[in-house]
């Protein structure tokens, strides 16, 4: 398994975590707590990585 490292930040308009992983175009996300922020981002590595694949 694979370890990469998030920028996070939470919008003070929002309250949402959002999120981007340095490194890959479109590897970016948000979430209500700092646990679905990470969910979702594992998700869009996924999905990233099949489209490079």
């Amino acid at each position: 398994m694979k370890t990469y490292t998030a920028v996070v930040e939470k919008d003070r308009e929002t309250g949402l975590y959002v999120g981007y992983i340095p490194g890959f175009p479109g590897a970016h996300s948000q979430g209500a707590t700092l646990e679905e922020l990470r969910t979702n981002l594992v998700e869009v590595l996924s999905m990233l990585r099949l489209i490079l694949i």
